[in-house]
């Protein structure tokens, strides 16, 4: 398993930006697809982005479409997401999570990966 570490939560205004990153220890990352979940409080876990491992595809909750980006490079072993627009119901912690030669509907299944991070705070509020 690669072990990942989130970064990049913080407070952000509604309308404003965040940029989370997601660093990964070890070999072979560019064998991972790799996704954001996030969870607020008193909610199920929920399946945010996702991106291929080679970053030719990549897939969205319909809520985040058009304002949250996911991007990867692989020469750095970090995954991103960029927040725009954000809106109060964003609030959460969001976890970074991997899965080694994940199928295209593994990787849109919260449940299918098994290496997970400790988890970032995103706070929208004004």
């Amino acid at each position: 398993q690669v072990q990942l570490v989130e970064s990049g939560g913080g407070l952000a205004q509604p309308g404003g930006s965040l940029r989370l990153s997601c660093a990964a220890s070890g070999r072979s990352f560019s064998t991972y697809a790799m996704a954001w979940v996030r969870q607020a409080p008193g909610k199920e876990r929920e399946f945010v982005a996702a991106i291929s491992m080679s970053g030719g595809s990549t897939y969205y909750v319909d809520s985040v479409k058009g304002r949250f980006t996911i991007s990867r490079d692989n020469a750095k072993n970090t995954v991103y997401l960029q927040m725009n627009s954000l809106k109060p119901e964003d609030t959460a912690v969001y976890y970074c999570a991997a899965l080694k030669w994940a199928t295209a509907q593994d990787m849109r299944n919260r449940a299918s990966y098994d290496s997970w991070g400790q988890g970032t705070q995103v706070t929208v509020s004004s």
